[in-house]
C-alpha cells in the first residue's frame, strides 16, 4: 500500500517517523500536563562525560585552547572606569575538525548512529553543523544528507549558508538546498523515513552532551592556569543548546558560581520563515530570530523533546546590532591576528562591553571562536546586503534598523548592548508551555517543572498561571 506523501500526512505521523530515526521513546520521561524528566532522559539516552571525552578524542574533538586577548582587554580598559576592566579570554574552538564546536555535537551523534547501526545521517541546518556532521559521518565511514534552507523564492542564497554548502560537499555529503518556508521539516522527515538514517538533530540528548566537554575544559582550564573558575562565560545564543551543553559542563566541574550570559545579533522587525525578508539579514545564526523563538518554546526543533533549554542556565541575556560584530571581526584580526567567523564575535562583542563593568582581576570568556571563509568574510556579507538594498552606515549602532541598515560603530566607545527582560522570556515559554499542550490545570509535578525550566521560583510560577486563568 503506498503511503500518503502529503504534508498533512508526513506531518501527522512525525512522532512515528522521529522514534524510527533517533530510537529514543520521549514517552516514558513524561507526566502529568507539561512536565517530563530532564534529567533522566539526559542520563539514560546519553552518554557519561567521560565516554563522551573518549568519543570526540576518537577523531581529534575538543581540547582546544585558550587565549588571552591582551590587546583587547587593554582597549576595553581605555573605555572603563578605573578599576575596571576585566581579562578577556577566548576558548578557539576553531581548531576542531570542520572549524566549529558544533563538531562536538556531531561527534556524539555520529558515534551514535554508527553504534546503532544506522547506515548514514541526516541534519536539517544552514549552518557550520552541517559541516560538523558530514565531517564526523565521513569519518565513521557513515552516508550523509545534509537539508538546508538556502533560497529566497528568486533562487537568491546569502554567502555563507552557499559555502556551508560546498564545505559540506568536500566531506562528501550529499546536500538537498530548499527555499525559505515549511517545506524543510516537510523534506526533511520524507527523507529520514524513505533512506532509514538516523536523524543528528542538534536537539538530542547525545548533541547536548557533546557540548558539556567544553564546558568542563573550560573549568579545568581555568583551575589549572588561572587557579580559579572564570567569573564570567558569554555565550552566542541561537537554537539553545551552545548555552545549555556549556552550562552543564560547568556545572559537571563544579563552576556553580561562574555567570552564563548568552548573546544574540538583534534581528527585531525581521522574520526568518519570510521569503521577502530572508536576505534581508546579515546573520545565519547566533541572532534573536533563533534565540528568542527557541527560548520561549524549545520543543519547536525537530525533536519531540528538545535537550537544548536555555532557560534552565541562562543569568543575563544581551544583543547587540549587526554592525558591531562587523566591527569586533575587524578588530580581533587587527589587534590580536586572529581570524575568525562572526558567530563567536557575536560573544565577542558583548564580553568586550561587559568587561568595562567588571573588575581588572575578573576573567571573562567567550567559550567559542569558528573558522572563517570566502562567504563568512565582512565584504561577501556587507556586498550581499548592498546588493540587497541595505545601506551601510558608519555611526551609532543604536540608530540600526534590521532590514534596513547596518552600522559600524564610529569607534569603539560606540559599541552598545541591549540587556533583554528575562522575565519576560519566562513568561513567554510558561505562556507557550500552556497554549501548546492545550493545558487547563497544572499538577503540583509541571509546577515544579516549569520553576526548572525557567530558573525561577514557586511564586513566580503561580503568578503567570493566574495571569493565564490556569488551574493549580
Amino acid at each position: 500500500m503506498t503511503r500518503d506523501m502529503s504534508f498533512e500526512a508526513v506531518m501527522a505521523r512525525k512522532g512515528e517517523i522521529m522514534k524510527k530515526a533517533i530510537g529514543i521513546d520521549y514517552e516514558i520521561f513524561e507526566s502529568g500536563s507539561v512536565a517530563f524528566d530532564y534529567e533522566r532522559m539526559m542520563k539514560e539516552t546519553g552518554y557519561s562525560l567521560q565516554e563522551i571525552e573518549r568519543i570526540q578524542r576518537e577523531t581529534g574533538v575538543g581540547n582546544t585552547p585558550v587565549l588571552e586577548l591582551r590587546n583587547l582587554t587593554k582597549l576595553a580598559r581605555k573605555f572603563a572606569p578605573k578599576g575596571k576592566g576585566a581579562r578577556i579570554f577566548i576558548k578557539d574552538e576553531a581548531g576542531n575538525p570542520s572549524g566549529s564546536f558544533k563538531a562536538r555535537r556531531a561527534a556524539t551523534s555520529c558515534y551514535h548512529a554508527e553504534r546503532l547501526g544506522y547506515k548514514g545521517v541526516i541534519a536539517a541546518t544552514s549552518g557550520n553543523y552541517g559541516a560538523a556532521v558530514a565531517s564526523q559521518a565521513a569519518m565513521r565511514g557513515l552516508k550523509c544528507i545534509i537539508v538546508q534552507e538556502c533560497y529566497d523564492s528568486r533562487g537568491i542564497g546569502q554567502p555563507e549558508i552557499i559555502e556551508k554548502a560546498r564545505a559540506c560537499e568536500a566531506y562528501g555529503a550529499e546536500v538537498v538546498q530548499l527555499s525559505v518556508g515549511p517545506e524543510l521539516f516537510y523534506t526533511f522527515l520524507i527523507m529520514l523515513e524513505e533512506t532509514g538514517y538516523f536523524n543528528a538533530s542538534l536537539y538530542t540528548p547525545f548533541g547536548i552532551a557533546g557540548v558539556e566537554t567544553l564546558g568542563y575544559e573550560l573549568s579545568m582550564e581555568f583551575r589549572e592556569r588561572e587557579g580559579k573558575d572564570p567569573d564570567v562565560v558569554v555565550v552566542t545564543n541561537a537554537g539553545g543548546g551552545n548555552l545549555t551543553g556549556t552550562a552543564r559542563g560547568l556545572i559537571k566541574a563544579g563552576a556553580t558560581d561562574t555567570e552564563i550570559v548568552g548573546a544574540s545579533v538583534s534581528l527585531q522587525g525581521l522574520h526568518m520563515a519570510s521569503d521577502t525578508q530572508f536576505n534581508k539579514k546579515s546573520f545565519t545564526t547566533g541572532h534573536t530570530g533563533f534565540g528568542i523563538p527557541f527560548a520561549t518554546w524549545p520543543d519547536r526543533s525537530d525533536v519531540p523533546r528538545s535537550a537544548a533549554r536555555p532557560l534552565r542556565y541562562i543569568d543575563r541575556y544581551v544583543t547587540m546590532n549587526q554592525g558591531s560584530v562587523f566591527y569586533m571581526t575587524e578588530v580581533l584580526a587587527q589587534l590580536e591576528g586572529l581570524e575568525r567567523g562572526p558567530a563567536g564575535n557575536t560573544s565577542l562583542v558583548a564580553a568586550f562591553k561587559l568587561a568595562q563593568e567588571m573588575d581588572e582581576d575578573q576573567i571573562i570568556v567567550v567559550q567559542e571562536t569558528e573558522y572563517t571563509g570566502a562567504g563568512k568574510h565582512i565584504q561577501p556579507q556587507l556586498t550581499f546586503a548592498k546588493e540587497n538594498g541595505i545601506e551601510i552606515l558608519i555611526g551609532d549602532p543604536a540608530q540600526e534598523i534590521p532590514g534596513k541598515n547596518i552600522i559600524l560603530p564610529k569607534d569603539p566607545s560606540y559599541i552598545k548592548i541591549e540587556e533583554l527582560e528575562l522575565d519576560k522570556t519566562r513568561r513567554s515559554y510558561i505562556r507557550n508551555c500552556i497554549e501548546n499542550l492545550k493545558v487547563e490545570k497544572v499538577t503540583k509535578e509541571d509546577m515544579n517543572f516549569l520553576v526548572e525550566d525557567t530558573k525561577s521560583n514557586l511564586d513566580f510560577v503561580k503568578q503567570i498561571l493566574d495571569e493565564l486563568g490556569v488551574g493549580y
